[in-house]
């Protein structure tokens, strides 16, 4: 059997799809198809990512699923704010606008409404 590594995916699940369809489409300004009651985030590049209901059983993941690179961390906080975004505040780590300056690549973590932790993370 040989794998397409050229055509791999990732995916996660959330609670709600016309919930998420609306956060990614309106909030994230993301492209955003629907097929089979599946949503795909479009990324670019003819990357995508499958987003799938769970409905109840959805439980957010212990980690970030996504990451979108930008220029500007403060730029882009500030913008996602004024769209309805709250952004994560991890004692010690965070500032009061969310943003991790304590190593590594600036970083912000905020959540879809179904609980899945996203990122905005300098380029």
């Amino acid at each position: 059997m040989d794998i397409d590594a050229t055509k791999a995916f990732s995916g996660f699940s959330v609670r709600d799809t016309a919930e998420a369809k609306a956060f990614y489409t309106d909030v994230l300004g993301l492209e955003v198809t629907e097929d089979h009651g599946m949503l795909g985030l479009q990324l670019g590049g003819g990357h995508h990512v499958l987003v799938y209901p769970k409905g109840p059983a959805h439980e957010p993941a212990a980690f970030t699923v996504l990451n979108f690179p930008v220029p500007d961390v403060d730029v882009a906080v500030d913008a996602l704010t004024a769209r309805g975004v709250t952004f994560l505040h991890y004692e010690g780590m965070t500032d009061d606008k969310g943003v991790n300056r304590k190593g590594g690549p600036l970083i912000a973590w905020f959540t879809d409404p179904s609980g899945n932790v996203l990122s905005v993370i300098a380029e």
